[in-house]
């Protein structure tokens, strides 16, 4: 009886430590769309285009990562590399999109259009994956499409054109997902992470030299900060979910929305309206529903066929 209670209260310890350190990785990634935001925007200084944005979130995590890299020593050997550049591709135009559109809308916004990205890779692994869709995510997807339509409010006054930019975002992070689904099958995380940041980090200084503007001091720094916050938030993203139940800790991932309104209203005085908190509410119920049943279908003992 006490072996059963030691083991119980382990296993609730690891998934408190769990939650919270989904919790930390949730507050940094809200916070690369925030330092995009403001580079985006200028302040003092000239405003960074997108592209030499996104270039700076890619070589500075790459940077972070060939540390660890140095230490850990990830071997290369066997590295599917046409999934790999298909994927980085992919994450380059995701990431590419959602800092600029969060540069014209608020980022509680722009970050709940952008967690469309697993309706998107729902439809895509039916396709791709053989996967079978059952009628609780499809309800979810249903839910989520709503959550968007109400958020960005077509044909309204309210809407803004930088809200299909975030939807570029979710369409190529849905299908970046595909692809690391494909990934995670047969190579360690640490190879993707690594090898995804330096093909990103090349073909995004490539594009930002297209539009390149000397970047101030101040910049530079928010710049490094925010490859090294992505980088973090990927880490501990990735460590949140080796030490509990993905169903458990994947919804505490949508407190990104939290952290990303907070952060506005902080900085910019920026106050989500109605429509804006319920579109963002939907979509975020429709994704935790299609996280709680990938897991169900993940966990569930795979059906043996009689001799």
């Amino acid at each position: 009886m006490s072996s059963a209670t030691d083991t119980r209260g382990q296993v609730g310890r690891r998934s408190l430590v769990a939650v919270a350190i989904m919790l930390a990785s949730s507050a940094l990634i809200a916070l690369t769309t925030l330092i995009a935001k403001v580079l985006g925007l200028g302040g003092g200084a000239s405003a960074l285009h997108p592209l030499q944005i996104s270039a700076g979130r890619f070589f500075f995590a790459f940077l972070v990562l060939a540390l660890l890299a140095s230490v850990l020593r990830p071997s290369l050997t066997g590295a599917r590399w046409s999934l790999h550049v298909a994927r980085s591709a992919c994450g380059w135009i995701g990431i590419t999109c959602l800092f600029a559109a969060a540069s014209k809308i608020p980022l509680a916004s722009a970050t709940a259009i952008g967690f469309l990205s697993p309706v998107v890779t729902v439809a895509l692994a039916i396709v791709f994956l053989s996967e079978r869709v059952g009628v609780w995510r499809w309800s979810a997807v249903a839910i989520a499409v709503v959550g968007a339509f109400v958020l960005i409010r077509p044909g309204t006054e309210a809407f803004h054109p930088a809200a299909l930019l975030a939807l570029a975002a979710a369409l190529a992070m849905g299908i970046e997902s595909i692809l690391i689904k494909k990934l995670t099958r047969r190579e360690p995380a640490m190879r993707i992470l690594l090898i995804n940041n330096c093909i990103g980090a090349t073909v995004a200084l490539a594009a930002a030299s297209l539009v390149w503007v000397a970047p101030s001091p101040e910049q530079w720094a928010l710049l490094a900060l925010l490859g090294v916050a992505m980088a973090g938030g990927q880490a501990l993203f990735i460590q949140a979910l080796m030490r509990g139940d993905a169903s458990y800790v994947t919804p505490i991932f949508y407190s990104t929305l939290v952290y990303a309104a907070l952060y506005d209203l902080a900085l910019f005085g920026v106050v989500p309206d109605g429509p804006a908190l319920a579109g963002a509410g939907l979509i975020a119920v429709g994704v935790c529903i299609i996280a709680f049943r990938q897991e169900r279908v993940r966990a569930r003992p795979e059906e043996v066929p009689p001799a």
